[in-house]
């Protein structure tokens, strides 16, 4: 009993020891002690603010920045190594990846039920992984052109596709932590898979940089190896609530929204802006993945007097959603979120359609130059039109290949130089990361006129010289 006593009282001795003398902090190298910029979590803007009419918060969390306490600062290089390994995992159209890591046919489709891999369903977001993976592809070749890692050893990217499904997420993590013994990961697609694949890593510590992912709630999980490099929901719902109420004095909008994880919590802080605001949706109805005919639940909207329509959802949907509204004879503006900003949208909804706008991360029609570059490298490459997860990927990877550069081939000295990183210059314009890692840089808003999107900025809604509300 003695001994038990005195062995407890040795190591809180230790602990306090450690905590108490900056000299033994193994974080002592890298200062990472960084004060956060605001108090204020996401950049909420005051009237968005909960209980902001009646008592102020004892508490704020997300606003210290995320540590690393533990071991593996220290571990050598490896020695005589032939490429410095980077895991990829998403939902992929037609490739999924050998234990060595080649990429291989496996016969997937988008739209067939059951495919041949793990006998799961065929991913909605394959699309979306496809782009990412060929924005991750480009990075690498670049980084290669320039000689690698180093300049002396090559990058190569470790495929694995987990199908958009949350099972498949997290063990494709493990198995590029463990068998494929990457240095770090990009991925994944979609809130439910991403949370899970950053809990793996974090059980693996190795880094996780999201660039697809716009779940508000990714960060919210205060993992220090999880890193996000797109602007997420919350910003993007705040420029939206900011357009809605402000600009075009909307009072009545009913949301027609996914029935997963996606819709549920990516329309969330608009659905708290517009309680905030006085001004709840009129109603909120869902619909599942895969449908084709939204009649019940429009006639239920039109019967309400709607001022608008929201959803969050794919691409597929909300095309076929405003398709039918139309010709309902419903001609309030449609708001929706970023996956509704393409060709697949355009080409499904037709000519002729007005009062349109959704949320984007990112200026597409910027002229800066290494973006101008990236879109031209990117058409000669695949033969094919670049968008939000492709240049995101892009700008992932090299934040990824530049912590890499700095660290060394160490997974935790990694992690500590992408967490050190206030900021990125990419190609999808400056990125300022909070606290936890997360980008929040000022969404865009995207307007249809004329048969195209066009881009505003925040600034750009609210000037007198700019009339975009009709």
């Amino acid at each position: 009993m003695y001994n038990t006593k005195l062995m407890l009282c040795l190591v809180f001795f230790i602990g306090w020891l450690i905590s108490a003398n900056p000299s033994l902090n193994a974080q002592d190298s890298l200062d990472i002690s960084v004060k956060p910029d605001s108090l204020v979590y996401g950049k909420t803007p005051d009237e968005y603010k909960p209980y902001k009419n009646f008592v102020k918060p004892y508490r704020q969390f997300f606003i210290d920045k995320l540590q690393f306490h533990g071991y593996g600062r220290h571990i050598p290089e490896p020695n005589n190594i032939d490429s410095v390994k980077i895991g990829f995992i998403g939902p992929i159209i037609d490739k999924d990846s050998d234990p060595t890591g080649d990429l291989k046919n496996i016969n997937l489709r988008v739209g067939e039920r059951v495919t041949r891999w793990d006998g799961y369903k065929a991913s909605h977001l394959a699309p979306i992984g496809k782009k990412m993976l060929q924005g991750a592809q480009l990075a690498i070749e670049q980084a290669n052109k320039k000689g690698g890692y180093q300049g002396k050893i090559p990058y190569k990217l470790i495929i694995r596709n987990d199908n958009g499904n949350w099972r498949s997420a997290g063990r494709e993590t493990i198995m590029l932590a463990y068998r494929d013994s990457v240095w770090a990961v990009l991925g994944t697609v979609d809130g439910a898979n991403s949370h899970i694949a950053i809990r793996a890593a974090l059980k693996a510590e190795v880094p996780v940089m999201n660039t697809a992912d716009t779940d508000p709630t990714f960060v919210e999980t205060s993992i220090p190896w999880a890193f996000r490099c797109i602007t997420d929901d919350r910003q993007m719902c705040y420029l939206l609530a900011d357009f809605a109420f402000k600009k075009l004095k909307l009072k009545r909008i009913a949301a027609l929204r996914a029935s997963n994880r996606y819709g549920r919590m990516s329309i969330d802080e608009f659905r708290d802006a517009a309680t905030r605001m006085g001004l709840p949706f009129i109603t909120e109805l869902q619909y599942q993945e895969g449908d084709t005919s939204f009649t019940q639940q429009l006639e239920r909207i039109q019967s309400l007097n709607a001022d608008a329509v929201i959803t969050y959802g794919n691409v597929r949907e909300s095309a076929m959603i405003l398709k039918q509204m139309r010709d309902m004879g419903m001609h309030q503006w449609y708001l929706g979120s970023d996956r509704m900003v393409g060709d697949e949208f355009l080409k499904i909804i037709g000519k002729n359609h007005s009062k349109i706008a959704a949320a984007y991360p990112y200026d597409p029609k910027s002229d800066d130059t290494k973006y101008l570059k990236f879109l031209k490298d990117f058409k000669e490459r695949f033969g094919e039109n670049a968008e939000t997860y492709a240049a995101h990927a892009f700008d992932g990877l090299n934040m990824v290949i530049s912590a890499i550069e700095k660290a060394g081939l160490n997974r935790a000295l990694i992690r500590d130089e992408l967490a050190a990183m206030k900021d990125y210059d990419g190609i999808t314009g400056k990125k300022e990361f909070d606290a936890i890692y997360s980008n929040r840089t000022p969404a865009m808003l995207a307007i249809l006129k004329n048969g195209k999107f066009e881009f505003y900025s925040q600034e750009d809604i609210f000037s007198k010289e700019t009339d975009i509300s009709k």
